[in-house]
């Protein structure tokens, strides 16, 4: 949401409006299409790369750094999941699976054995 808002300033800035309402008419109408593709019920966000490449293209930024920039600002998360998986010896999944039990009532901590 922070970087759309300034990316959106930085087009208006530089001139290059029409590249970000590009990009906006994409998630609009591409994020719905991808949950009716994949058969999912909840709202799909865009994330944090939906905008940080047109960002890039704006500061000049050479297009064969754009990967590395994308790998610098996560290298830290990526170690910190890593450890925590070799620390618990569980996998880390990601936020967007399908479960394989059925659901099950809540259980408050206070009502539970």
């Amino acid at each position: 949401v922070l970087l759309k808002k300034y990316a959106a300033s930085m087009a208006e800035q530089k001139g290059m409006l029409a590249e970000f309402r590009l990009m906006e008419s994409i998630e609009r109408l591409g994020l719905p299409l991808i949950a009716k593709r994949k058969k999912i019920a909840l709202p799909m966000c865009a994330n944090v790369d939906m905008y940080s490449g047109l960002v890039y293209n704006m500061l000049s930024i050479p297009e064969d750094l754009f990967t590395p920039l994308f790998a610098i600002a996560r290298i830290t998360g990526w170690c910190a999941h890593r450890l925590e998986e070799l620390i618990t010896c569980n996998r880390i999944m990601r936020p967007g699976y399908r479960a394989a039990v059925k659901p099950r009532p809540y259980i408050p901590m206070n009502e539970r054995p």
